[in-house]
């Protein structure tokens, strides 16, 4: 089992999840299909493809991945504005393609609908894995925009997946890690843990490759989203607001109001 990430657009991510004999592969969020199509050039054979969300950067490719492959199952949340969709999924639902089992996960904050595939195949040898294809849900260092769920949304969606196992592999949609580590720096000055993934990253980055996908252990450890209960992380927002926040819902709101002003 290999992973590709395929850079589409200005800064996303298609993921391609490719099989034992490395051409067959199920494609999450393409929303471009040049990529894809410049790897089937190269060997690479879709088999499925994988829709978290509605928004274009996300699903703009896969009508023409449709056309060139007429059979290929797209699986998608139970959402109108999806209109390539051949499966329906929602919360609990295991998606089977090509012999992969996914578990479709509802993660509702950054849009209603948003939803993230989850692969387990830790038990399965020497290709075993955890693999989580968050979508704009979670990014490495940074989470999505509330553009129509709450807050309180998503920091429940953000609590269910940080529940997952540390060395699940987070798949987002995004290059967002340096820009997100600018402003997690901020918010926790003090964090060595935080200041090694930016380096990391930034190392990476500097080499030509992606910066993720992360370890949810790394994120637990780094990413103010996933740690707006922790003492540094509510010093930080009480400092900002000249109070404590009343509570969990508040913290986490007033640090993606904090996030979605800041400029490095």
């Amino acid at each position: 089992m290999r992973l590709l990430a395929l850079p589409a657009l200005s800064d996303n991510y298609i993921w391609a999840l490719c099989g034992s004999d490395d051409e067959t592969a199920l494609i999450v969020d393409p929303g471009d299909a040049a990529p894809v199509l410049a790897a089937a050039a190269n060997g690479l054979r879709p088999v499925g493809i994988l829709l978290t969300h509605h928004h274009n950067d996300h699903i703009g490719g896969t009508a023409a991945l449709r056309e060139r492959w007429p059979g290929l199952p797209v699986f998608a949340p139970d959402d109108e504005r999806i209109g390539d969709a051949t499966v329906r999924v929602d919360d609990g639902i295991r998606v089977h393609v090509a012999g992969w089992t996914l578990q479709v996960l509802a993660v509702p904050g950054h849009t209603r609908s948003h939803v993230a595939y989850y692969l387990d195949r830790s038990g399965s040898g020497s290709d075993g894995q955890r693999l989580l294809f968050s979508g704009d849900t979670l990014f490495s260092l940074g989470c999505g925009r509330l553009f129509e769920g709450t807050a309180a949304q998503m920091l429940s969606s953000l609590t269910r997946l940080a529940a997952l196992p540390d060395d699940t592999r987070v798949c987002c949609g995004h290059e967002y890690t340096l820009a997100n580590g600018a402003f997690a720096r901020v918010v926790e000055p003090d964090n060595p843990a935080l200041s090694r993934r930016i380096e990391q990253a930034q190392s990476m980055r500097n080499a030509g490759r992606p910066s993720v996908p992360s370890s949810l252990g790394e994120e637990r450890a780094t990413n103010p989203f996933l740690r707006s209960r922790e003492a540094s992380v509510l010093r930080s927002l009480t400092a900002r607001l000249g109070r404590a926040p009343a509570d969990e819902v508040e913290a986490f709101a007033e640090l993606r109001r904090w996030k979605d002003g800041f400029q490095a």
